[in-house]
């Protein structure tokens, strides 16, 4: 492969879908929620602001990712 120096071998990224479903958004969101409001202890009150950082997270590694995927 051009650019490879002689005896290396291309490293290949992992295989990233350009498009996701939207259960498959929903459930990245999901988790994610769930996983900051267990580390402030499931403390209640601040559930849309979890969901909203989640969906901004997510929404920012889906857009990075396909940035990074080949055309």
């Amino acid at each position: 492969m051009p650019g490879t120096p002689p005896g290396r071998t291309p490293r290949k990224s992992a295989a990233v879908p350009a498009v996701i479903s939207v259960e498959t958004r929903h459930a990245m969101i999901a988790e994610s929620a769930y996983l900051r409001a267990e580390r402030r202890g499931f403390a209640p009150g601040r559930e849309t602001e979890d969901w909203l950082a989640a969906e901004a997270e997510v929404d920012a590694l889906l857009r990075g990712s396909r940035r990074g995927s080949p055309q």
